[in-house]
């Protein structure tokens, strides 16, 4: 089966669960994902897929006009027993090329025009295929390759926190983060983690600069080695990013902040994350506490 989703990692974690009622159709049909090399490589090395290709390069951009379509393109749309593409469902000239090609074809949006979450939306565009009904919701699991490259945890409880979001208005005031992880500490001896990615540094400066004690820096580390990270968490702190879905996704017990307009649509769909509706006030960082607290507790209570 062919998948096309470039989206980002947030984007594409939350297609997991539709992924999963793919591969319920059986090892006969084996998935190859279409996307961002470094997403691929991950869904790869976390069992969701079994092959990867880049999306750049892959001739996708000739199915929108009447142009001749790339030898390797037209071949793998042939071969592949279902092709689902979460991309150019706005487009009839890709719509009516891309069917032509493929014997069975689902072209459908990435996001749902309402605030249904973004993983049913995602397996309800498989139905009229009447594909196998969703599994439970289970967490990935890490492979122990990836999960033995990870120092193991200490004595005390780990708390990784990822300050940076896909979007500056999406962003917890690291005074916020601050507040939440120092309160936790007089409760519990922490371990904390802080990650910064890409595009984080400068969230991840404000945080380190209001802590008032110790913390460790992980610095950009590869998304498998991240997701090994993640997994090995005691507890998770972050915003709306790909980050805090790569944490839920992996099982991480895992508290995330979103703006109203975003929770409805993109909360996590493991049963291991906590999603909180910011209010803009002290009552977010009380609830973030709070969730965290249970988390702590249930774990240095075994």
């Amino acid at each position: 089966m062919l998948v096309i989703h470039p989206g980002a990692l947030g984007d594409v974690l939350q297609a997991v669960p539709a992924l999963r009622v793919l591969r319920a159709r059986g090892p006969a049909a084996p998935i190859t994902f279409v996307g961002q090399p470094r997403l691929g490589r991950l869904l790869v090395d976390l069992a969701v897929a079994e092959e990867a290709r880049g999306f750049d390069g892959a001739g996708l951009e000739t199915l929108f006009v009447e142009a001749p379509v790339p030898r390797p393109l037209a071949d793998a749309l042939r071969a592949a027993s279902l092709t689902v593409s979460w991309f150019g469902s706005g487009e009839e000239t890709y719509r009516r090329r891309l069917r032509a090609l493929a014997p069975r074809a689902i072209v459908a949006p990435p996001v749902p025009d309402d605030d249904t979450p973004v993983w049913r939306h995602l397996i309800a565009t498989l139905a009229p295929h009447a594909l196998a009904a969703p599994a439970p919701l289970e967490p990935l699991r890490v492979p122990a390759a990836l999960a033995g490259a990870v120092p193991p945890a200490g004595p005390r409880p780990r708390l990784l926190v990822h300050p940076g979001s896909g979007g500056a208005w999406k962003q917890w005031p690291a005074e916020r983060f601050a507040a939440v992880i120092e309160t936790l500490r007089e409760r519990h001896p922490l371990e904390v983690v802080v990650h910064q990615g890409p595009a984080d540094a400068e969230a991840a400066r404000r945080l380190l600069a209001r802590l008032a004690g110790p913390a460790t820096t992980l610095l950009e580390p590869p998304l498998p080695r991240l997701a090994a990270v993640l997994a090995s968490a005691t507890a998770y702190l972050g915003g709306d990013s790909g980050v805090s879905h790569l944490a839920a996704a992996v099982g991480a017990p895992s508290v995330v902040l979103f703006p109203p307009a975003t929770r409805r649509r993109w909360a996590p769909w493991s049963p291991t994350a906590v999603p909180i509706e910011l209010s803009g006030t002290d009552r977010d960082v009380e609830e973030a506490i709070r969730a965290l607290t249970r988390v702590l507790e249930v774990t240095t209570s075994r």
